[in-house]
């Protein structure tokens, strides 16, 4: 059987035939790869020290496929890999490096999936039910996540508009698969890129939007309790500054930025963040009163306080509770 030329790792030469157009046949997307002995085959190449990077392997039936170097800190070299359609089920991929790879549409349920580097990785259309996704490296974005940021830096909002679509799916995906496996931490994770991502679907000036950024940034749609108590101290800072400046009284004396006060500044401004604090938290000591614009202040203070504490509760029973 005539080799293809084509040069694998170490000079080896490729030992299928080519395809005529100089192509190895595991680069060659032309050919059809759906027999099951290439399956083995491609163990046999792996277990050689071949590099698997670039291969086409598009509609490939690979179910069951064993590549796990074992007694290695490395797995594989899957690397660009084209596994659209591929069926992987019940796959052993353990440490694998599909960085770059198509996984689009690919049966990857059951697969084993344990510290797979999958950044750069396009996830859609994946089935990944019952898959072991534990510890998978995802990257710090998708590759449509990244896209869609490039193309509305480009101005291009079809094309943006289209990729955080598939974002939004892709995300809701791995969101549902790692909820069953009781992955809480990667669920909300990709909860939230999902939600970022629905959210850019919307116009850019839009009430949707805002809102939406807004509850984003009080509470991580309910996925991150901390970003509640930074909410609540940028407000409970922000009015006790607009208390120093429209002045509250204390025992009959005025606490104002630009009164004579025996106190001393310091002294004053600390008395406007105790009192701001006491109107956040509704306490209402009345040892402090609010005057002229500060009072409008203190009410709306109130009213936000109330609802953040109870947003708190909600946000971090969630949290505690999954």
């Amino acid at each position: 059987m005539a080799q293809c030329g084509y040069l694998l790792k170490n000079n080896e030469q490729c030992p299928h035939p080519a395809a005529g157009n100089g192509l190895c046949f595991w680069h060659d997307p032309t050919q059809e790869k759906t027999d099951p002995k290439y399956s083995q085959e491609l163990e046999a190449l792996a277990r050689s020290g071949h590099s698997l990077e670039g291969f086409a392997l598009k509609g490939a039936n690979l179910e069951g496929i064993n590549l796990v170097k074992r007694g290695e800190h490395k797995g594989y070299d899957l690397r660009y890999v084209d596994l659209y359609r591929a069926d992987l089920h019940g796959a052993h991929l353990f440490m694998a490096d599909l960085r770059g790879a198509s996984l689009m549409k690919a049966n990857l349920c059951d697969a084993n999936l344990h510290y797979t580097n999958l950044k750069d990785v396009n996830l859609l259309g994946t089935k990944l039910t019952g898959a072991k996704i534990e510890n998978v490296i995802w990257g710090e974005k998708l590759l449509q996540e990244q896209r869609a940021e490039d193309a509305l830096k480009e101005d291009n909002l079809s094309l943006a508009y289209d990729y955080l679509e598939q974002t939004e799916e892709i995300c809701r995906n791995i969101r549902n698969v790692a909820a069953h496996q009781g992955l809480v931490d990667m669920a909300g994770h990709f909860f939230h890129k999902e939600m970022t991502a629905k959210r850019k679907q919307h116009p850019k000036w839009s009430v949707k939007r805002a809102i939406s950024k807004f509850v984003d940034l009080t509470c991580g749609y309910g996925e991150r309790p901390m970003n509640v108590i930074y909410f609540s101290w940028t407000v409970i800072l922000f009015t006790s500054i607009a208390f120093y400046f429209f002045g509250v009284l204390e025992q009959g004396q005025l606490i104002r930025w630009n009164s004579v006060s025996d106190n001393g500044i310091v002294k004053d401004m600390l008395t406007c963040l105790y009192y701001s604090v006491v109107s956040f938290t509704t306490l209402g000591y009345g040892d402090i009163i609010p005057v002229g614009y500060s009072r409008f202040f203190a009410a709306a203070e109130a009213f936000t306080g109330s609802f953040t504490l109870a947003l708190f509760v909600v946000v971090f029973v969630k949290k505690m509770t999954r």
